[in-house]
């Protein structure tokens, strides 16, 4: 590893231009990268709401509807608007009442069913049917030119908004998430460098790895909105490490070296070993989330294993030229770090130690129940700012038309009416069901078919396919929902068993059963891939044991604080926090393990090492867990998308508490098994003992 250390600095300018010119193609890869704002189009594309969803846009040329109401307007001024948004590009179809009769027939003459679904008060509706899915470009650039064509008295609602809105939202906000963390990573390492340079230096190394990993997610095709909020942040956070290892190793061998370019050579060497194989349990921990069946997990864990990588490479490639450029610099802008050297922790963990154990078993307990029974929200529009647009006309329909979901109700074209008819009166009769409408309860009994308009006939029949709306008063992701979907489908199956319900309360039901599954396999996963990846570092059963159970006790408490203080968590978090924690954190125990068994296994006595392994490792744990709080926590104060806040809120405490159980538990627990983790090489050594006394007498 010297030999490319040695190289490096050779080269040191040639890579640091080639690392300048990499930043232009990573930036035209980061803008053409498609973002996705739409969670519930990363569920399997196999399940049957999923492939409704592509029926409806191959059948029917949708994917999208929304319920536009329109309140204290004239029948004739909302035929007017009504023509105006039919003008509007993305737009398929509008349908309202003079899709199926003449303005001049009076509303009363419609169907019951047909009046009241569509009619309440001085409020009207209509249903706008979009030409591409809820959150393909087109279809929020329509919702966007709808706005500007509709009245104040005009609310649009449904889950296309909703993306529109988020988007909006989103956008805005994540160049302030940056600012925000790299703002506060200063901060940290203005307190704990010895350089007032060297911060600059570490965010404009890790700022490229950052810019490199977000412009080559363009050979993804897209990725999730969370996945561009947090990558950059999070990124950040864990591979903050790398940098300050490097510098301190340098530093460390200025000492003896004959200058700084043999110094940094044997640094880049020193900080590969180690970050290479500190870097796999983090890389490891993202990689698990590829498991998932709902593939926003893969989505975010292939763009963070691509991150942590880039950062490794910049670590010792790109900010090792940076240093060697600027140290005149570096050395003019040296000052005392401001961080204590706490002094004594060591001592004072190995004499209290039995403590720090009763506090762990104390703890665990309550941690496991709070964590099991942590209320998680699957409605993506509940926590919203409530002056989005999107919002206020969602309640806006709930207000007027005591509707709250819109289900889509597919069936084979050749099904008899009658059936259809006889269907629809079941379901009808099913709780909180507004509405059902297809076809013929538009027409009614008395309109014959010739006279129906065959944009209508467009909207909801096809040639192998009709559809059906019903309206329901019950809020998405609700259990009063979910069981109402259950009994649609089923009414829906007994008369055709091709039949689907799609739409956002069937494809959220089943995100609710997958994220469920998806759990416990990233967690059986995770834990089993870094436990391997620490049992081969390692050699041994025990330590990866002790090394996963303190972090999985950390993140017990974490995802349990929810519980006690009645915070609601969204459904993402609880499947990818423990994950994120245990990969990015598992650092701090192994670092504290290196030095335990290589003072123990150098004949030093059981509390002196443990004494001398939580001392000399408690400042960088210190520092690597606030480097990884400051990139997080205030974006989590700041978001007001609370997807993205509560997943920074969250990893920032995880920090935190995984630093307070390595230091704390974690040399309690070395002395408590010390017998046990060093019980092999005990045994070896005393082979090699008498192997020696009887090889000398014989």
């Amino acid at each position: 590893m010297e030999k490319f250390g040695r190289k490096v600095v050779q080269l040191r300018i040639p890579i640091l231009l080639l690392g300048l010119a990499l930043l232009i193609p990573s930036l035209l890869g980061y803008v053409n990268t498609r973002v996705n704002y739409d969670i519930l189009s990363y569920l399997p594309r196999d399940i049957e709401t999923m492939v409704g969803q592509d029926i409806l846009v191959d059948e029917f040329g949708t994917g999208a509807f929304s319920m536009f109401v329109v309140e204290g307007m004239e029948p004739k001024d909302v035929v007017r608007l009504k023509q105006e948004i039919e003008q509007v590009e993305h737009v398929e179809k509008v349908i309202w009442y003079d899709t199926v009769m003449d303005i001049s027939v009076p509303m009363e003459l419609m169907p019951d069913g047909i009046y009241e679904a569509f009619n309440s008060g001085d409020a009207t509706m209509m249903a706008i049917i979009f030409d591409e899915t809820t959150s393909a470009d087109g279809t929020m650039e329509a919702i966007e030119n709808i706005r500007k064509v509709a009245d104040k008295n005009c609310f649009l609602s449904g889950m296309s908004a909703v993306v529109t809105d988020t988007k909006n939202l989103s956008e805005r906000e994540a160049p302030i998430y940056v600012c925000i963390a790299v703002l506060l990573s200063c901060l940290v390492l203005s307190l704990t460098m010895d350089s007032f340079l060297i911060p600059f230096l570490f965010l404009m190394s890790i700022g490229m790895a950052i810019l490199y990993n977000l412009g080559s997610n363009v050979f993804m095709g897209e990725i999730s909105y969370i996945t561009k909020a947090l990558s950059a942040v999070l990124q950040l956070g864990v591979t903050m490490d790398y940098s300050i290892f490097l510098w301190h190793s340098y530093q460390e061998n200025k000492q003896g070296a004959a200058d700084n370019k043999e110094a940094m050579a044997i640094a880049i060497s020193e900080t590969i070993t180690s970050v290479v194989s500190s870097s796999m349990t983090t890389v490891a921990g993202f990689i698990a989330l590829c498991f998932m069946s709902f593939t926003l997990g893969m989505d975010l864990g292939v763009v963070m294993a691509k991150g942590v990588v880039f950062g490794v490479i910049t670590c010792v490639t790109v900010l090792p030229s940076m240093i060697l450029v600027f140290d005149k610099a570096l050395v003019k802008t040296k000052h005392k770090a401001l961080l204590p050297d706490m002094k004594g922790v060591g001592d004072f963990v190995t004499k209290h130690y039995r403590i720090f154990v009763l506090l762990f078993v104390a703890a665990l307990f309550p941690a496991i129940f709070g964590y099991k029974n942590t209320t998680v929200y699957y409605n993506l529009d509940e926590t919203l700012p409530k002056d989005l647009a999107s919002i206020i006309a969602n309640e806006k329909l709930n207000e007027d038309f005591d509707m709250n979901a819109t289900h889509m109700l597919l069936l084979r074209a050749g099904l008899p009416a009658k059936d259809v008819k006889s269907m629809a009166d079941e379901m009808k009769a099913v709780g909180g069901v507004n509405w059902v409408l297809g076809l013929n309860a538009v027409k009614g009994d008395s309109i014959p078919d010739e006279l129906i308009p065959d944009s209508l006939k467009g909207a909801l029949m096809s040639e192998n396919w009709q559809l059906l709306l019903v309206g329901s008063q019950y809020k998405v992701a609700s259990e009063e929902v979910n069981d109402q979907c259950r009994s649609l489908s089923a009414i829906c199956k007994a008369y055709d068993s091709k039949g689907m319900l799609v739409g956002e309360a069937p494809c959220t039901k089943d995100l609710i059963e997958i994220t469920d599954k998806d759990f416990n396999t990233v967690s059986v996963v995770s834990v089993g891939v870094i436990f391997l990846i620490i049992l081969l570092v390692f050699k041994s059963v025990s330590l990866p044991v002790i090394l996963v159970s303190v972090i999985e006790m950390a993140i017990f408490v974490n995802m349990g604080i929810p519980y006690y203080t009645g915070t609601q968590i969204p459904f993402i978090a609880s499947v990818v926090i423990g994950t994120i924690q245990l990969g990015a954190t598992v650092d701090y125990a192994i670092l504290m393990t290196t030095r335990y068994r290589k003072e123990r296994y150098d004949g030093v006595e059981k509390r002196e090492a443990v004494t001398i392994a939580c001392q000399s490792s408690v400042k960088s744990i210190v520092v690597s867990a606030l480097s990884f709080f400051a990139a997080t926590f205030g974006v989590g104060l700041y978001s007001n998308i609370d997807m993205i806040s509560s997943l920074c809120t969250l990893m920032a405490r995880g920090a935190l508490i995984s630093m307070v159980s390595v230091i704390f538990i974690l040399p309690s627990m070395f002395m408590i098994f010390d017998r046990i983790i060093i019980r092999k090489k005990a045994a070896v050594q005393k082979g090699v003992q008498t192997y020696c006394a009887d090889h000398a007498r014989g």
